[in-house]
């Protein structure tokens, strides 16, 4: 029997192929998101490698706790008279202080920040204390190592903007820009590249006058003695260093600096993983369907070998053999069909701003290729298991039977009223994920997933049933436009429901998922538009060019000083320790309220003037889970380990877009006492006689000085604030895309095999006077029926899971997404036609003698 279903497999190769195809792109999914995320980790352990060369042990500013954020103004720095107290040690044969910080940019000759990407990528700045020194990760490419009022920068930028050594370029960091010679060009020793990073390194006198840390170090490298261990070195130092600094060996200060990239690249494999499994998951429907139309298509040859004596574990054998070889080639070839992928993900990711560090495509390692075979051979052998098992009721006698079909199922009377039953408890379990309260991440997301996989299933089950109705009324253009053709395409998808069902299916889930994506994103947009418009009451905003890094205090103050400016308002931001919990912090000054417009739910516009040096601020739903009141107080820690008692002097009804303000704010001066480099989040400004051109152009002049601040309308501000989300989307949607290419594969194998199918049927219709084009006509809109029931129920169920969380979730208004259902409706037709294209035309090419005598 196995040689029997090898030879079977090889005879219909355009349908094994076709079949295969959705295994492929699953399985090329998960491999190609191993092989990028593998890639992108090798890439910065060699950075984080290479930046500590030379390096036995790292003494680094301690924090008070851990924070998440990379922010250098957050981490305290030491005085730099420890360096020299560090040399004195026995155990140390070398050691060199340095600053840093991930936001020296860089001015190009049109005075804009020189950034790549969506600009999320570090301006890495930090001070070379000798070229020559073992601890120097960076190898010159061109020139010397910087001296005073000099710097060195990148080969990737130097030759992206087209600068050379011996050049003047200016440079921001704190304050005011200024006017530095480039001295060198450098890159890696190892020779990697660092994304869309930017690298500018100064000497130590210089760079600590730029990053505002005169007298003050980050780090030291230290070098043990030949005869001296990490553990032994670290030993020595740490009775010397104060209570403000810490020590670590090499090997642990490049654990702790992967630790935060590494937690990104989980989420990103996760991320990418998961849409792999959605791309399975439809191709798992494509996949049973065509074996169950192929088996249909086989009754008699099925039947011909029971009547010769297989018997039907023989028979299931036979289709679970087929499905296994299927999955087993399939697999294989979508596992290198993932190294194409992971370069396109590279490029995607390019693309749209999002430029990941690149060594090289780390091939697959055994893990994954375990992972990815694995899953795609059990897929495809879980979806041949019901097909196999109706192959095992063909009754011997159907050999002999002209037009023989499979005979139905024992439970079949029962299958709409459990797929109605399945459906419904997908979503009751998807509510309850949604819904109850008290359950952790994982519960959440297990009932979520689990609901909506029961919610699929139970919907593609039910669909049999709502096939007839959809076509009647979704057909109806056809045979306006498409005549006779039309009318027999309509009659034709209504004539087996449960098979146009299945193949509706496979588009269902994917337009499900792009139309939740889609309306949760309309509530995004339309929940931060609102809040905006209901909170900002000045007239500009001035943020970072990429919208989201800090930019220096003196921005807000030169703009203070600008023609026509009557009041500016700031917001800093950072972590403190609160409640025994991390949390996001802001700060503001008193301008803010005549700024900012807030619903109090106790205190009014005046606190901002009333914070004073210990008042505190907070939204209504962290003083309810706290128990806060007015007058209440709060113990603070900063990162410099101080611990302050704030009392609280509001609270706050934010609306559903969110506001500016974290979950405690405090005043301006008391954060600037703690915090060693304050800077703005976002500064808001009032004018006289609002938004003018003569208004902007001032606030334009102002910030000249300051290349990585801009000054926005409410309108632009709300859009360039947006314009980051919208390319995320834009990767959800082609990532989404993925499932979409697999459920058009499964439309073109269902048309191919009924095809097969009704090739008599054709025949009939070519002898009576059907041309070629009518034949390629009829396909053409069955296709597109298809497509479209697929998408009317996708579309229904992507805006019921959207409104499930809109309801749940306190910051997201509902808003149709219009423009973007129609595009997926139009989308559909284009999935329809796209399918039909190949299936049309080899009925159309069927000779009609032959067709006829086809059986």
């Amino acid at each position: 029997m196995t040689r029997f279903a090898l030879r079977g497999l090889l005879s219909r190769k355009l349908r094994t192929a076709l079949t295969a195809i959705a295994i492929v792109l699953g399985v090329g999914m998960i491999s190609g998101t191993f092989v990028l995320t593998d890639s992108i980790s090798h890439a910065f352990d060699r950075i984080f490698t290479d930046a500590r060369k030379g390096s036995d042990a790292v003494i680094s500013g301690k924090s008070a706790f851990d924070t998440s954020s990379s922010d250098a103004s957050l981490t305290p720095t030491f005085d730099e008279s420890l360096l020299s107290k560090v040399r004195q040690q026995p155990g140390v044969a070398q050691a060199e202080g340095s600053v840093s910080t991930d936001s020296a940019h860089l001015i190009d000759k049109n005075g804009k920040v020189i950034q790549f990407g969506l600009g999320g990528a570090p301006n890495l700045g930090f001070s070379i204390a000798n070229g020559k020194s073992p601890f120097n990760p960076l190898s010159l490419v061109d020139g010397t190592w910087p001296g005073p009022n000099q710097v060195v920068i990148d080969k990737e930028t130097a030759s992206k903007k087209h600068l050379e050594t011996g050049q003047d370029i200016r440079v921001q960091v704190e304050g005011p820009v200024r006017t530095l010679r480039i001295s060198g060009i450098v890159q890696f020793s190892s020779g990697l590249t660092i994304g869309g990073a930017t690298i500018a390194g100064f000497d130590l006198p210089t760079a600590q006058r730029l990053f505002a840390k005169q007298g003050r170090l980050d780090e030291i490298a230290v070098a043990a003695k030949p005869t001296v261990s990490d553990a032994e070195l670290v030993k020595q130092i740490r009775p010397i260093l104060p209570a403000d600094a810490q020590v670590r060996t090499a090997a642990q200060q490049v654990a702790k600096d992967a630790s935060d990239t590494n937690s990104f690249i989980k989420f990103l494999r996760s991320f990418l993983l998961a849409f792999g499994g959605i791309a399975l998951f439809v191709g798992a429907f494509v996949i049973a369907n065509s074996l169950s139309i192929t088996i249909a298509q086989r009754t008699r040859e099925l039947a011909t070998l029971r009547m010769l004596g297989a018997s039907r574990r023989q028979v299931l054998r036979s289709i679970i053999i087929e499905a296994l070889a299927l999955g087993i080639m399939a697999s294989v070839v979508g596992l290198f069909f993932g190294l194409l992928l992971a370069k396109g993900l590279f490029g995607l990711f390019d693309l749209i701003g999002f430029i990941l560090p690149n060594t090289g495509l780390v091939f697959l390692s055994w893990t994954a290729v375990i992972v990815a075979l694995l899953v795609g051979i059990l897929v495809t052998l879980l979806a041949s298991l019901r097909p196999a098992i109706r192959a095992t009721r063909v009754p011997p006698i159907a050999a002999v039977r002209e037009g023989a079909t499979l005979p139905p199922a024992r439970f079949a009377r029962l299958r709409s009223v459990g797929a109605a039953l399945m459906a419904v408890g997908g979503v009751a379990a998807l509510a309850y994920g949604i819904f109850k309260h008290g359950l952790g991440t994982k519960q959440v997301l297990f009932w979520m997933g689990f609901g909506t996989l029961l919610m699929f299933i139970g919907v593609a089950l039910f669909s049999s049933r709502l096939v007839r109705p959809l076509a009647r009324v979704l057909g109806w253009p056809a045979t306006k436009i498409g005549g006779a053709a039309g009318l027999l395409a309509r009659d034709n998808s209504r004539r087996n429901p449960q098979r146009t069902a299945s193949t509706a299916s496979a588009l269902m889930i994917g337009l499900t998922l792009v139309t939740l994506v889609a309306t949760l994103a309309s509530g995004v947009i339309a929940s931060f538009s609102q809040a905006v418009n209901d909170l900002f009451t000045g007239d500009y905003a001035i943020t970072a060019q990429n919208n989201f890094s800090p930019i220096p205090i003196d921005a807000a103050d030169a703009a203070a000083k600008a023609p026509g400016v009557t009041v500016v308002g700031n917001v800093r931001t950072g972590e403190i320790h609160v409640f025994g919990k991390n949390a996001f912090a802001t700060a503001v000054d008193p301008g803010m309220a005549q700024v900012i417009n807030m619903k109090w739910q106790a205190g009014s516009q005046a606190v901002f003037s009333e914070l004073g040096a210990d008042g505190a601020f907070v939204d209504k739903d962290y003083a309810k889970k706290h128990n806060l009141r007015l007058g209440s107080r709060v113990a603070v820690t900063f990162p410099n380990g101080s611990t302050r008692q704030f009392v609280i002097k509001g609270v706050f009804d934010p609306p559903s877009g969110g506001t500016p303000f974290g979950p405690v704010t405090i005043s301006a001066a008391a954060w600037d006492a703690q915090v060693p480099s304050p800077e703005n989040l976002y500064s808001f400004v009032k004018t006289s006689g609002g938004t003018t051109a003569a208004n902007q152009a001032a606030l334009e002049k102002a910030l000249k000085p300051f290349p990585n601040a801009k000054a926005q309308t409410r309108k632009k501000f709300i859009s360039s604030q947006i314009g980051p989300f919208k390319q995320i989307l834009n990767v959800l949607y082609v990532l989404l895309a993925l499932s979409v290419i697999v459920s058009l594969f499964g439309i073109v194998n269902t048309l191919v095999l009924t095809v097969f199918e009704r090739t008599r049927e054709i025949g009939m219709l070519r002898a009576i006077g059907m041309t070629r084009r009518q034949v390629r006509r009829m396909i053409r809109h069955e296709s597109i029926i298809t497509s479209l029931i697929g998408a009317s129920i996708g579309i229904a169920l992507g805006l019921l899971l959207a409104t499930l969380l809109i309801v749940r979730v306190d910051f997201l208004v509902f808003s149709f997404p219009t423009t973007q259902v129609l595009v997926f409706f139009v989308a559909a037709i284009l999935v329809g036609i796209l399918a039909a294209i190949f299936p049309a035309r080899r009925a159309a090419r069927l000779n009609p003698l032959e067709a006829i005598a086809y059986e």
